[in-house]
C-alpha cells in the first residue's frame, strides 16, 4: 500500500501555471497564458508562446531542466517493491513449506530486503532535490523572466496561478516512510534466517557450558560437599562445646562402676 501510494501520487502527476502578460499596448496583451506540465518533468520540453509586445509577434519559450531521471528512478523503485511485495505475500501465505525448504527463502528475502530498504533512501533522497527543482524551475516568477516582454518596464508581467504541488510533496513523504517501513522489516526477515538459528544455537550451547562449571565450583565440593565445614561430622559432636559437656556427664557412672 505504501508502495501504491508513493509511485501514484508520483506518476500520476499533472500540473499548470498561469502567467499575465500587459502590454503598453492593450491590443498586444495576453492576460492568460496557461503552461501545462506533469510527469516525468522534462521541462525542457514543455513548450509555450508569449507574446513579446512588438506588434502581434509571438516568442515560443520552453521551461528549464530535465528532472525525469530522479522521478523515474523513484517510479521505478516504487513499482518494482509493490510487486516483489505483491509476491512475498502469495509466497508467505501458499508457499510456506517452499519458502523454508533449504533456508534458500529467507536468505532470498532477507537480501532483496536491504537492498530495497538502501534503494528507497536514494530514490527518495534524489527524487527530494528533483522536486526541490521542480518547484524552481515551475515558479511563476522564474517564468517571466525568460519572456522579452517582462524585461521592459513598460510592460506588466503578472503571475496568476502557481501549481499545486502537495501530491508531489506527498510522494516524497510516502518515498521515505517506504524506507523506515523496508528498514524496520530488516530484522523481521533475518529471523527467519539460518543465521539467526545459528546464533541462538551458539547462545544455548553457551549458557549450558557456564553452568556445568558452575556445579564443579567451590560451592558445591568445598562449602557444601563431604569436605565442606558444615557437612563435617566432628564440628558439633565430637571437638565442640556441646561435645565436651556429654564427655563430663559420663565420667561419673564410669568411674564408679570401675570402683565397684
Amino acid at each position: 500500500l505504501f508502495a501504491i501510494f508513493a509511485f501514484a501520487t508520483c506518476g500520476g502527476y499533472s500540473g499548470e501555471l498561469r502567467l499575465s502578460v500587459d502590454c503598453a499596448n492593450k491590443s498586444e496583451s495576453d492576460l492568460s497564458i496557461d503552461i501545462a506540465f506533469a510527469y516525468p518533468f522534462r521541462l525542457h520540453q514543455v513548450n509555450f508562446e508569449a507574446p513579446t509586445c512588438e506588434g502581434r509577434r509571438k516568442e515560443t519559450l520552453a521551461l528549464i531542466g530535465d528532472f525525469s531521471s530522479s522521478a523515474e528512478f523513484f517510479v521505478t523503485i516504487a513499482v518494482f517493491a509493490f510487486l516483489y511485495s505483491l509476491a512475498a505475500t502469495v509466497v508467505y501465505i501458499f508457499f510456506q513449506n517452499k519458502y523454508r525448504e533449504n533456508n534458500r527463502g529467507p536468505l532470498i528475502d532477507f537480501i532483496v530486503t536491504v537492498v530495497f530498504s538502501f534503494l528507497w533512501l536514494v530514490s527518495s533522497s534524489a527524487w527530494a532535490k528533483g522536486l526541490s527543482d521542480v518547484k524552481v524551475a515551475t515558479d511563476p516568477d522564474e517564468v517571466l523572466l525568460l519572456m522579452s516582454a517582462c524585461k521592459q518596464q513598460s510592460n506588466k508581467c503578472l503571475p496568476v496561478r502557481s501549481p499545486v504541488m502537495s501530491s508531489l510533496n506527498t510522494s516524497v513523504v510516502f518515498g521515505y516512510l517506504n524506507f523506515i517501513l523496508w528498514a524496520g522489516n530488516i530484522w523481521f526477515v533475518f529471523k527467519e534466517t539460518g543465521w539467526h538459528s545459528s546464533g541462538q544455537r551458539h547462545a544455548a550451547d553457551t549458557m549450558e557450558k557456564q553452568p556445568s562449571g558452575y556445579n564443579q565450583g567451590g560451592y558445591n565440593q568445598d562449602s557444601y560437599g563431604p569436605a565442606g565445614g558444615y557437612n563435617q561430622p566432628g564440628s558439633y559432636g565430637q571437638v565442640g562445646e556441646y561435645g565436651q559437656s556429654q564427655s563430663y556427664g559420663q565420667s561419673g557412672p564410669t568411674s564408679f562402676a570401675n570402683q565397684i
